[in-house]
């Protein structure tokens, strides 16, 4: 069979942050990129961006009184903040390799993946998105005409991106709302797959698409 595999990509929708929420995570990833020998040589200088995040967080503090000189420094320097976090996150999607708890270990957060409207991961498989809570994953499957209900199946990648040697398996009703897979451990790497029961019995299982949980 042939196993799909998404890369990791780091999320950087940082503009969207309110200036409290930026500033926490710029410093989660400051954090977690100081001395981290995962990533040895960052495409941002860490001392540079530490002044940045200390320059912002003066910056917030000035800004409480609703000053419009005050509140355009701080987007400014939230601006020059968002910069240096995009370039390390390009650093750090490339540097991990895939491995999430690597990634995870630089203080940068994933991408969701499967948004809606995306492409199907596979013939079975429209989407898997991160669940609301560690360790779950949210499993949207392509219909199949006359179907009466449907399986989900996981298992732990083995080394080299073998197959799992053992899966967990549970029904999911309709393709609407996504199925629910909890109690997976975070950082680890699970084979997908999913088929249909028809009247003619179940359908063979789906191409196996791989993912990392956190």
């Amino acid at each position: 069979m042939k196993l799909t595999t998404t890369p990791i990509e780091a999320a950087i929708g940082f503009t969207k942050l309110a200036p409290a929420d930026l500033l926490q995570s710029a410093t989660s990833i400051y954090t977690g990129m100081n001395g981290n020998t995962a990533f040895p040589n960052p495409t941002v200088d860490l001392a540079v961006l530490k002044t940045d995040i200390d320059n912002f967080s003066s910056a917030i503090t000035a800004s409480l009184d609703g000053g419009k000189k005050a509140i355009a420094e701080r987007n400014r320097l939230a601006g020059v903040l968002i910069r240096a976090l995009r370039h390390l996150g390009k650093y750090v999607e490339i540097n991990s390799k895939d491995d999430m708890k690597t990634f995870l270990s630089s203080g940068f957060q994933p991408k969701s993946v499967g948004r809606p409207g995306s492409s199907a991961l596979s013939e079975s498989i429209r989407s898997i998105q991160l669940g609301p809570n560690s360790g779950q994953l949210l499993v949207s499957v392509v219909a199949v005409p006359g179907a009466h209900s449907y399986e989900v199946r996981w298992g732990v990648m083995g080394t080299g991106g073998a197959l799992p040697g053992a899966w967990t398996s549970q029904a999911a009703g309709k393709t609407r709302p996504p199925a629910l897979i909890t109690g997976l451990t975070p950082g680890t790497n699970y084979a997908i797959q999913v088929r249909a029961l028809t009247n003619s019995g179940y359908t063979d299982w789906s191409d196996p698409v791989a993912r990392i949980c956190t």
